[in-house]
């Protein structure tokens, strides 16, 4: 992706964001006193390989890690990181220790169909390892005498998000609850739950947020946002009360393509679920 830098950016006192070509994917670095935090592991073994060397060009502690939900390419460079713990949302936990393998089945035939043979290499070569040390609502970690809060805020673009919050850099690291450079992702998304989930957010922010996949952004920013996931939500909820079809209710969203699609059969999804 244009931008993307695959070189450590301190973004706050001792607080490094990785981004990278591949997804335009951000993972974060908190550095302590004889430890560090690692946010995020990358999408394939290699690839968490890769990112253990990159964490030894800025410190030489210890890590623990951290993922901020169950999709792959957060998740599945873990192995890489033994035999250090790792912390998840119980429910990213429980996906990947009972889908991990068939959705790294299904991503193996999605990159062959799409003819990428390095891909499907890497992927094959990968082990799933889910987090060992799972949390429901919140956690507070001593990453070497530096106190690092993980925040469930509610649903947004998986069930099992957390945020990542370094209160003595004033950082907060948001997972794919914000997306800078594309729209926000909604395959396992939860639009009607996810401008509830931005508030909380926006209660946190107090300096600089790392999204998921982009450049560091601002509270305005994720204002913005979460503006247009309400707006979303509105849209939809009308939609549905009206008997629009969603491909018809899409055109009006301000989304585009196929993430408008997305989002408004995911919220469908939500409000009949709500009605049956």
């Amino acid at each position: 992706m244009t931008g993307a830098t695959e070189r450590w950016r301190e973004v706050g006192d001792r607080v490094y964001v990785r981004r990278h070509h591949d997804m335009d994917l951000n993972v974060g670095l908190v550095v302590g006193d004889g430890e560090c935090l690692v946010v995020d592991t990358r999408a394939t073994l290699e690839q968490g390989r890769e990112l253990t060397d990159a964490v030894r060009t800025v410190t030489p502690h210890p890590w623990v890690v951290v993922n901020t939900h169950v999709h792959f390419d957060h998740s599945f460079g873990n192995a890489a990181f033994r035999p250090a713990s790792i912390w998840g949302h119980r429910r990213c936990v429980e996906a990947l220790t009972d889908g991990g393998e068939a959705m790294r089945l299904r991503l193996v035939e999605r990159y062959r169909a799409a003819g990428d043979a390095e891909k499907v290499a890497q992927l094959t070569a990968t082990r799933i390892d889910p987090p060992d040390l799972p949390v429901d609502d919140t956690a507070t970690l001593d990453v070497g005498g530096r106190p690092v809060g993980l925040r469930h805020l509610g649903r947004g673009h998986s069930d099992n998000d957390l945020v990542v919050l370094v209160p003595d850099a004033d950082l907060l690291l948001a997972g794919d609850l914000v997306e800078q450079g594309a729209p926000p992702q909604f395959g396992d998304g939860f639009p009607l739950d996810w401008p509830a989930t931005m508030d909380a957010v926006l209660s946190l922010i107090s300096g600089a947020v790392v999204p998921g996949h982009g450049a560091v952004v601002d509270r305005a920013f994720v204002e913005g946002q979460r503006d247009e996931l309400a707006r979303l939500a509105e849209i939809a909820k009308d939609g549905y009360a009206t008997g629009r079809p969603a491909v018809d209710v899409a055109r009006d969203v301000p989304y585009f393509g196929r993430f408008a699609l997305e989002a408004v059969e995911r919220a469908y999804l939500q409000l009949s679920a709500e009605t049956a």
